[in-house]
């Protein structure tokens, strides 16, 4: 395999661009239905391979799985590997996850769907290897242990999460634990786990978001009569508050949580107030019960009389309304800056670096300093452009500014890698305290003037300011399709964060690219 092109030093300020789509062969007429479209659901980039190969990325529709090789010497930059029917009659595919057999380290892709079961595939050969039974309905999404990759969760219109062993040692009860009780009261969509694999999130048709701490599993082993799962009846944490619709997609980002809901048009950061990974698991006994049933939120975290859990930051995604199993991604790598990414339901694809609202954070503090020489000239990043603005008669140009395009002008610079100290307050106006571990250099250097145009003032805050807590950030670039109304169903990351790759409607992959070698 050639090697992955590395990142060019400087431009850690770049976002995706687009490179290139793959259109797939149309499988609604092998379905008995009433849909309209033809979709892919989920795509994954697999996790495990080496950093100077190619990366791979698995995609799944109703009863498809190609697999692909990215590679940014060739054209297409893309080369399909290997294509996998499900001729079950009753599977209807929507959620897939990687993980590999511990022996040989072959690469499984573990699929799910309508009709209830996990099938395993061995992708280098084609062929299925092991299928696993025991949800009571149709299961929509599959996520993978980050600390143990035979351990896969699964959520489920059985209002349960599951947590499976691939383990030959387990091979008799795959099933170890069971997450259900008085958590969820309808189908759930979405499950995350945290980076330490303690603690997994899930959401789905009740509106609620739930945190579950994973208890100590039984080892392995190859008893004729296996223990039973055990079964976690109380989540640690349960909100209905932070939405107010179908919640279909869930994540943690460090000790925080992101989540989107249908018919808000907002990707939500928030924190669970009290809640550190770094403090012990808390025991089954002190998750909350149920005894007062009109308590909206309930916490183990903090005492019932305190704050709960608090909203941080608001993400900007327009146009999505109704449509729900809309999942965003987010890139964290502690090396490099975080970026979210979303497909919307007008063709179009956001990102957001979380590392410019740190950056104009500072820059604005320097700009607003009554005691900064206004004769000298600020660092300014450069996507930090003045705007030009074209005022008509009779028309505000700050209310059109408001409501124009999104698009920005991707620009180069140099900075250092930023993380999340999630575990702390939140600062004044609400919003998460996001620390830089290194300051942002390579920016141009321009004499500012003062004070700055309000059209450029407010161009900038509607993208980059985080004290607006009630005004959604908009996207600090847009990727526009040429297909009309394609929907973003599902976006994945490569492991470099340079490669990545949008699946919706219309049987359509599109590739996003950054930081492509020069020379």
């Amino acid at each position: 395999m050639a090697p992955s092109a590395e990142a060019v030093p400087g431009d850690n300020w770049d976002l995706p661009r687009l490179k290139a789509s793959i259109g797939f062969e149309d499988d609604f007429q092998y379905l008995h239905s009433d849909d309209q479209d033809t979709e892919f659901f989920d795509v994954k980039f697999y996790p495990y391979g080496a950093p100077d190969h190619d990366p791979i990325f698995a995609a799944v529709s109703k009863k498809h799985i190609v697999i692909y090789r990215l590679c940014n010497t060739s054209q297409p930059p893309y080369e399909l590997v290997q294509l996998i029917r499900d001729d079950d009659e009753d599977a209807l595919n929507c959620t897939c996850t990687w993980t590999k057999d511990p022996e040989t380290e072959i690469p499984f892709l573990c699929v799910a769907g309508r009709d209830a079961k996990i099938k395993v595939y061995d992708v280098i050969h084609g062929k299925l290897v092991r299928v696993l039974v025991g949800h009571g309905g149709e299961i929509n999404d599959l996520s993978t242990c980050p600390t143990n990759f035979l351990l896969i969760a699964s959520a489920s219109d059985d209002t349960t999460v599951r947590i499976w062993s691939l383990d030959p040692a387990d091979a008799e009860q795959p099933c170890v634990c069971l997450l259900a009780g008085e958590g969820h009261s309808s189908s759930l969509l979405t499950i995350a786990f945290h980076n330490n694999g303690r603690f997994v999130l899930s959401a789905g048709h009740d509106n609620v978001v739930c945190m579950w701490t994973l208890p100590d599993l039984p080892r392995a082993s190859r008893e004729k009569q296996p223990p039973a799962p055990v079964l976690v009846h109380y989540p640690h944490f349960f909100t209905s508050e932070v939405h107010s619709g179908i919640v279909d997609c869930v994540a943690f980002f460090g000790d925080l949580v992101m989540s989107r809901a249908c018919h808000e048009d907002i990707i939500v950061l928030w924190q669970i107030d009290g809640f550190s990974s770094d403090d012990p698991p808390p025991t089954p006994l002190e998750a909350p019960t149920t005894s007062d049933t009109e308590r909206l939120t309930r916490s183990a975290f903090v005492p019932t009389t305190a704050s709960q859990y608090t909203r941080l930051i608001q993400f900007h995604t327009p146009g999505c309304g109704f449509q729900f199993y809309m999942r965003f991604k987010i890139f964290h790598d502690e090396r490099k800056h975080p970026v979210l990414a979303f497909g919307s339901a007008h063709s179009e694809i956001f990102f957001w670096d979380l590392a410019r609202l740190i950056t104009y954070h500072d820059f604005m503090d320097d700009y607003n300093d009554p005691e900064r020489d206004k004769t000298r000239g600020l660092t300014r990043p450069p996507w930090l452009q003045q705007v030009k603005a074209k005022a008509k008669p009779g028309t505000d140009s700050l209310n059109r500014l408001r409501e124009g395009s999104d698009r920005d002008s991707v620009a180069s610079g140099r900075t250092g890698s930023m993380d999340v100290d999630a575990s702390a307050p939140a600062a004044a106006a609400g919003v998460a305290k996001i620390s830089s571990t290194g300051a942002a250099a390579g920016a141009t250097t321009a004499a500012v003037e003062a004070p700055l145009p309000p059209e450029t003032l407010e161009a900038w805050a509607s993208k980059y300011d985080t004290t607006r807590v009630e005004d959604a950030i908009k996207a600090h670039s847009t990727s526009k399709i040429t297909v009309k109304d394609f929907v973003g169903r599902q976006v994945a990351w490569s492991a470099a964060g340079d490669w990545c790759v949008v699946v919706g409607s219309k049987n359509l992959a599109i590739i996003l690219r950054r930081w492509e070698r020069k020379g």
